[in-house]
């Protein structure tokens, strides 16, 4: 608590320099991007740095915030619980970014977050759905995607009303999103009168399913819902179609990668999983030049690109309408204006939590691709 009272107090003093009451000379305005750059989930992280990045060159591109220019400072935390608060006293003291961009798993997200609202930072998460990263009363606490109890809810009546399951298997990562995910369907297919045939947690980095696909097998599971990441969700439905259980593999947004397709070892075992994630955010005419050129470069802006790249955009929308940087001031006025961004029109309520989550069914496809299924 020290650190992070340190970490504030340091913030104050360099915010007052800047002007965090008004932005006045010419200078630089630090950003933080904080997400798994390493590991297993690296290819998220990756997609978390190019939005921002190119979002920041858009930005600067058009004269930055009034004359200063932003600069990003990356922050690996690997999706680690404690290398992420580290990560976050070393971008609030010693890097001293306004703002941050991040964190990706929401395991690492709300311990993280304690530090930023102990320093008063604006923090806005393109990925962290754990209904408790804004549940506890920080007010410069933000989101730019859905909630688990929102995509959960989603994933169960796509299971009962359109796969028509009798026997579903409930199966999670024992992390804070995976399990929070698999608890949210869970709960909302009791709602709609079916109780799972099998609840059951498996280890984050275990690679051998073969026990748990026998259990899938026993208890005939028509259906089969994984709350987690593609680099556990990959090998367990490549090892069920090795066993021959044809069940559907029914997922959330921790399989937005293409690295799904290689950590299941091809598209031939993708092909049929199904996931919930937003509408696709590259379809959206708002949105639809900047896909483009991101394609030109040879990169395609899939998964949460978009949303970083929205999430600074909503940020430098809040120090130019304010001219400070002071995370009390940027989210008092996020939360009572509309900002236009690459994904449409947002809107932020008392929580910071999105007024409005659009939250769809994918399926993924025999050439290892996703794509949005019709409404």
């Amino acid at each position: 608590m020290n650190s992070m009272r340190t970490g504030a107090l340091a913030l104050l003093v360099w915010g007052w320099m800047w002007g965090g009451a008004g932005l006045a000379d010419a200078g630089t305005v630090r950003i933080g991007v904080a997400g798994p750059f390493s590991g297993g989930q690296a290819a998220f992280g990756e997609q978390f740095w190019r939005g921002a990045e190119q979002a920041v060159k858009d930005v600067n591109a058009q004269g930055g915030i009034h004359g200063d220019t932003i600069e990003l400072v990356k922050g690996d935390d690997s999706c680690e619980p404690k290398q992420a608060v580290a990560v976050a006293n070393r971008l609030v003291d010693l890097e001293k970014v306004v703002a941050v961009v991040g964190h990706f798993c929401s395991a690492s997200t709300i311990p993280a977050f304690e530090v930023y609202a102990e320093a008063g930072l604006l923090a806005i998460t393109p990925g962290s759905t754990n209904p408790k990263v804004t549940e506890r009363g920080f007010p410069t606490i933000f989101r730019t995607c859905g909630r688990d109890d929102q995509q959960g809810v989603v994933g169960a009546e796509f299971v009962v009303k359109q796969l028509k399951a009798q026997r579903v298997a409930v199966i999670h990562d024992k992390d804070t999103y995976g399990q929070g995910l698999a608890d949210a369907m869970k709960a909302h297919l009791a709602t709609l009168g079916l109780k799972e045939v099998l609840y059951e947690g498996l280890t984050r980095g275990e690679k051998d399913f073969n026990a748990l696909v026998t259990k899938l097998r026993s208890v005939k599971a028509d259906a089969v819902y994984f709350g987690g990441l593609h680099s556990e969700a990959g090998p367990l439905v490549r090892q069920m179609r090795e066993q021959g259980v044809t069940a559907p593999l029914i997922s959330g947004d921790g399989i937005m990668s293409e690295t799904f397709v290689t950590s299941a070892g091809g598209p031939k075992f993708v092909d049929g999983v199904f996931m919930t994630f937003g509408a696709d955010p590259r379809k959206l005419p708002t949105g639809l030049s900047l896909v483009e050129r991101f394609r030109k470069s040879g990169y395609e802006p899939e998964g949460y690109t978009l949303y970083a790249y929205a999430t600074v955009q909503a940020m430098v929308a809040a120090m130019r309408a304010t001219k400070s940087t002071e995370g009390a001031k940027l989210a008092a006025w996020l939360k009572a204006n509309t900002v236009e961004t690459v994904m449409g029109n947002k809107s932020w309520n008392a929580k910071g939590d999105l007024k409005i989550s659009d939250y769809v069914m994918y399926r993924w496809t025999s050439d290892g691709k996703y794509e949005e299924l019709p409404r």
